[in-house]
């Protein structure tokens, strides 16, 4: 690339910040990486020993990559990772030290008791807040890792216990890096393969020793893994229309308003993975493959996200914008919010928490209702989503207090308590075909728009606007903003994208709402309570009407059914033609139905004296007016929770007369009052019927929360043993890592031990070891020979023990080199005529520690008799 091309390049990316803009172009295009090989994280806990060491042992010595590992160990132990790993492995394997700058073909482990980050290939130690317990280093530099090398980052989980990893692949997979996992089956512990298998982030899952393979042959496919910005034209553009028409013909979701460089560089993964160089190619594949096109959907949707991502906005809204909206309604008001592209449900989750700590801390004795619908594109999300159930590695995302007060302890992660489930509607929805959610207080539409085109966005934000009451808050993610729509919203104090709508003079119609819309079906049968009929009811009734009532009246159950008839009721009800049915509703007169269903759920939810005055009743061509008492009892015990309905004429009116000195209407004005009057009340009774399927709704699902309930409640008892699991785990897998390397020294130790004893048998030289008690440690098999020693004599003091030679000094002679370290050397003769030389020297141990003495003994019986002999020669010889 020529310096003139780099430089227009530079000038074409440039931020331009007199011209708005939708999504900042940090957000989407980064510049040319400064680190040009991949870097590849390895997570590993529990017998991760043994699978590290087949994976590098299979990794070529110029792969091009660098390797990084990450543990779980033990932070009082120190780490023998390098040395056992280096025997595997033709690569340089180094303990990281901080800011120590990657290399590629080498081996980087993380020391114990240390977090590590990477920033601009440079990696960073961090001392951990807690030296034990839930830390997930995996996660922490999995995450980091995606941050720093985006498209160039790989991450490989290994074998090990818990969850570790699962979120630090997601990571990865957001910034279109690979994710390998080893096959679980293959695994010693296969806690953190599966889980992040289960997840969906796997790409390649396979053996230890099998995933080089599989890791080179994906980057010696990936030849445009370094092309940030991909030109897409020609034949490209026509290969890439032709996978989005796949596309919706098999998902029916539309992605050609999605940006064609991220469905191209989602393409181009996929075809790394399979080794196809050719996208043409990869299109035919795709034809004869029809289950890669939903890997393929699912990797375009990139559903990534956390609890509480970006906290400081999230304060903000806590304490401030949701303060502000509860100040400004009356009290018994519904918040309503909305969140698409809410993925797995940590958003949508994480509003409902702030919205109840907001509310508590603004007035707790306010009576306030939060209804979220969080919706995505993914059936699978929504259905996740809708358990509420996330691993234990939420813990580094959500605070212990928060975990304490909205999640329920299980055996594998946490769930969300029944009370934050219960704010939150999950649905599946197209944001870009199906109709907009209105009359929204909040709207959190975070990381999604940055994966669609700037037409598509403009489209978006007005229809925003239009689903936001006047105040609403739109909460955008930390690389989106309204780009020119500056009339539409005024942007909150701070740095935060959070946003106020404001009144604009854009129209609903100028604004292109979705054409698309499917309707979803309720089930409205509602759970009833069922009375039985009570005995001697006649005389209760009468007794009660006595005593409150005169005028015509029934008694019903809380369904409407009648129980009992008290006075001339036929002016108000008849009975339904057809089948016999005894319930008020049906048997109501027209006219009267309406009001007396309205009133009637008004006194069931009140529980309280309720009157309707003025209810027009037609009645044989004239007018009545009835007013209406109706009665929740409470005592007696026999008839409790019964209603009573009274009935009372107020006035009739003709139809000639409206008031006292009223004057005479047409006939034409007396129809459009009525018409008027029926169109009131159709408007009331469609209102009722949508608050009763809402309700039907609400008893569904709590019934169905409340049997979820059951089993939470149950195993909350356990809560502490499980809380106390996790740290018990940590330990195990630490403890694993250190018996592995404790394992390999040992076995280390023992070829040392057989190659000193074969040295020492092949000398033919008897020594024997004491310490510093002169108790016998040690002695070797030609010692045997000399003292008296078996195997059960270790320990003894070796004045205890018979020996040959006549050496009674030999006590005093070893005390005596222990204090003054100097070596003796001495010729002592045995009971049976053999000498020995024998030599007594300190042990010093590598720490320059004496811990005993060594006494060697050699034989010198052959020396001795040649030189009694050489003697006798020399006198005889004198002699002559």
């Amino acid at each position: 690339m020529t310096k003139q091309h780099k430089a227009e390049q530079k000038k074409k990316n440039s931020i331009n910040v007199n011209q708005p803009s939708i999504l900042t172009d940090t957000a989407l295009e980064t510049k040319e990486a400064e680190i040009a090989f991949p870097i590849v994280g390895i997570g590993a806990s529990a017998g991760g020993l043994e699978a590290l060491e087949q994976f590098l042992s299979h990794v070529p010595k110029k792969s091009g990559a660098a390797f990084v590992i990450v543990q779980h160990l033990d932070p009082t132990h120190k780490g023998m990772m390098t040395e056992l790993l280096q025997r595997c492995t033709t690569m340089k394997v180094t303990q990281v030290k901080d800011r120590m700058k990657i290399e590629p073909d080498c081996v980087y482990v993380i020391p114990p008791n240390r977090d590590m980050s990477i920033l601009h290939g440079t990696l960073h130690l961090i001392e951990p807040v807690e030296p034990r317990g839930l830390r997930l280093p995996i996660d922490s530099f999995f995450r980091s890792l995606a941050e720093d090398m985006r498209h160039l980052s790989i991450g490989v989980i290994l074998s090990g216990m818990g969850s570790d990893g699962t979120r630090g692949l997601a990571a990865i997979k957001e910034k279109a890096g690979l994710a390998l996992v080893q096959e679980p089956s293959t695994a010693r512990f296969d806690g953190m393969p599966r889980s992040a298998i289960d997840a969906g982030f796997a790409d390649i899952t396979a053996s230890a020793d099998s995933l080089p393979e599989k890791l080179m042959q994906y980057l010696n496919t990936a030849h445009s893994i370094n092309r940030i910005n991909p030109v897409i034209e020609g034949k490209t553009k026509s290969a890439l229309e032709k996978a989005v028409i796949l596309l919706r013909s098999k998902t029916g979701n539309d992605f050609s308003l999605y940006k064609k460089s991220t469905v191209y560089r989602r393409i181009e993964r996929r075809m790394s993975i399979h080794q196809i160089d050719k996208i043409d190619v990869y299109i035919h594949y795709l034809q004869e493959n029809p289950n890669e096109l939903e890997l393929l959907f699912k990797e375009l949707l990139i559903g990534v996200t956390s609890f509480f991502r970006d906290p400081a906005a999230w304060d903000n809204l806590k304490t401030k914008l949701i303060p502000e909206l509860i100040s400004k309604r009356n009290s018994n008001y519904t918040l309503r919010a909305w969140i698409p592209g809410c993925s797995t449900g940590e958003e949508a989750y994480s509003l409902a928490m702030v919205f109840k700590e907001a509310l508590e801390e603004v007035n707790p004795k306010k009576i306030f209702s939060f209804q979220i619908y969080a919706t995505d594109l993914d059936r699978d999300a929504i259905e996740k989503a809708r358990q509420g159930f996330f691993s234990a590695n939420i813990a580094t995302e959500v605070s212990s207090e928060r975990l304490r007060r909205f999640f329920v302890k299980e055996e594998n992660g946490y769930r969300v308590n029944r009370e934050i489930r219960e704010m939150v509607v999950f649905a599946p929805q197209n944001v870009i075909m199906d109709p907009p959610f209105t009359k929204l207080d909040i709207l959190c539409c975070r990381n999604l728009l940055i994966y669609f085109t700037t037409e598509l966005q403009k489209k978006l934000i007005p229809i925003f606007h239009y689903s936001l009451n006047p105040g609403g808050i739109l909460f955008l993610g930390s690389a989106e903003t309204i780009g020119s729509f500056t009339d539409m919203f005024v942007p909150c104090e701070g740095k935060d994208r959070l946003y106020k709508k404001k009144e604009s003079a854009v129209g609903s119609n100028q604004i292109e709402f979705p054409t698309a819309f499917f309707p979803s079906t309720i089930d409205n049968n509602a759970k009833g309570i069922v009375h039985k009929p009570v005995e001697n009811l006649q005389s209760l009734a009468d007794q009660l009407l006595l005593q409150s009532f005169s005028p015509p009246a029934v008694l019903v159950t809380q369904q409407g059914d009648i129980l009992y008839i008290s006075g001339k009721t036929g002016k108000y009800l008849e009975p339904a033609a057809g089948k016999a049915n005894w319930n008020i509703f049906a048997m109501a007169r027209e006219g009267l139905r309406y009001h007396l269903a309205a009133a009637f759920k008004k006194a069931l939810k009140q529980q309280e004296l309720l009157k309707v005055r003025g209810v027009k009743l037609e009645t044989e061509g004239r007018t009545q007016l009835v007013n209406l008492t109706l009665q929740v009892i409470s005592e007696p015990e026999s008839l409790k929770g019964m209603v009573m309905i009274v009935f009372e004429d107020a006035s009739e009116l003709t139809k000639t007369k409206r008031h006292s000195g009223s004057r005479k209407i047409s006939d034409h004005e007396e129809a459009v009052e009525e018409l008027k009057r029926q169109l009131q009340e159709a408007r009331h009774e469609l209102q009722s019927a949508r608050e009763e399927m809402q309700s039907s709704q609400e008893e569904l699902k709590s019934s169905n929360e409340e049997m979820q309930s059951t089993n939470e409640e149950l195993q909350s008892t356990n809560e502490e043993l499980t809380t106390s699991k996790e740290e018990m785990q940590s330990l195990n897998e630490e403890l694993q890592t250190v018996n592995a390397e404790l394992q390999a020294k040992i076995d280390e130790l023992s070829r040392t031990s057989d190659d000193m004893k074969n040295l020492l048998n092949s000398t033919d030289i008897a020594t024997l070891f004491l310490d510093n008690n002169l108790n016998v440690r040690r002695f070797t098999t030609q010692a045997t020979n000399i003292i008296k020693l078996i195997p059960g004599d270790v320990g003894r003091p070796v004045t205890d023990i018979v020996s040959d030679l006549q050496y009674p000094t030999l006590p005093e002679d070893a005390r005596e080199v222990l204090r003054t370290l100097v070596f003796t050397n001495k010729e002592v003769p045995a009971t049976d005529g053999r000498w020995f030389a024998v030599r007594i020297m300190p042990y010093r141990t590598q720490e320059s520690i004496i811990d005993g003495v060594v006494i060697t003994f050699m034989e010198i019986t052959t020396a001795k008799k040649l030189e009694a002999e050489l003697r006798r020669a020399n006198d005889q010889t004198s002699a002559a």
